[in-house]
């Protein structure tokens, strides 16, 4: 354990309908916001979260870890005896589109974005009226081409300059990406998800991708064109970005030994 304090992680989910994304913002809900106001209220300490990642207005997560570091050890009293315990209390104080799944000390040195090894976006589109999907997956009214669009997805697993994907005035310090699959996979012969994982993703470089893939499969642009697209590298060329209600953070690959205190 770090000298006078103790690292932990925690996991979740949210539904990101609600709020203003992740990231802390004044005058505006995030999950970020929430999450460090129940935690303040559940152990009396300054809470300062880092996440794993930014996701905008109305992006989703089905799995996103956070880290904090306390300087006492927020378990190990009568009111909060373990970490179990610690998370009972905490969902109950969080909105109901927020959930914590587990958190545990982790490694000194373990950063929730900076040690992260992979991570892996959904994106959901249906091509039906279904009122369960409203607002968590995107509707699209057009017949889509989806062999096309899987030809074309497969072109941009590699590693190289994803810049065309990446939303004008953004502050990435490089636009290089691994993006090492990048499939879609048919949920019902109605409901299509694309399925996207890379060592690292730009602003905005999921939308900018799907967006360019609806145009090739509504048979606005042909296959190839992603190629030219991508070699570009100017964001111009690329599709308008999808819309954000399709979107979720899926999984995010860490190094065993991030764990290892879990384990103990």
């Amino acid at each position: 354990m770090m000298e006078g304090g103790q690292r932990v992680f925690f996991e979740l989910a949210y539904d990101g309908r609600p709020f203003h994304g992740w990231q802390r913002q004044p005058h505006c809900t995030s999950v970020q916001g929430v999450l460090e106001e129940g935690l303040n209220r559940l152990t009396g300490q300054p809470i300062n979260l880092v996440g794993c990642g930014r996701t905008d207005t109305g992006v989703h997560a089905s799995y996103y870890v956070a880290h904090v570091h306390f300087e006492e050890s927020p378990v190990g009293t009568e009111r909060l005896p373990d970490f179990q315990r610690l998370v009972h209390k905490l969902n109950g104080m969080l909105p109901p589109e927020v959930a914590v799944f587990e958190a545990a000390e982790v490694a000194p040195n373990a950063h929730a974005r900076f040690s992260a090894r992979e991570r892996t976006y959904t994106y959901w589109l249906h091509t039906v009226k279904d009122p369960f999907l409203v607002g968590r997956s995107t509707r699209v009214y057009r017949d889509l081409d989806v062999k096309a669009m899987q030809r074309a997805a497969q072109t941009l697993v590699r590693q190289g300059d994803f810049g065309a994907f990446c939303k004008a005035g953004s502050a990435a310090s490089t636009t290089l990406c691994d993006v090492r699959r990048c499939e879609f996979i048919s949920v019902t012969p109605h409901i299509l998800r694309l399925e996207i994982s890379a060592d690292r993703f730009l602003r905005n470089m999921v939308r900018a991708v799907m967006g360019t893939l609806l145009e090739i499969g509504q048979g606005r642009r042909p296959v190839e064109d992603m190629e030219r697209v991508f070699a570009s590298g100017d964001r111009g060329e690329a599709g308008k970005s999808a819309p954000s209600d399709g979107l979720y953070l899926h999984h995010i690959a860490y190094p065993p030994e991030i764990w290892q205190r879990r384990a103990e």
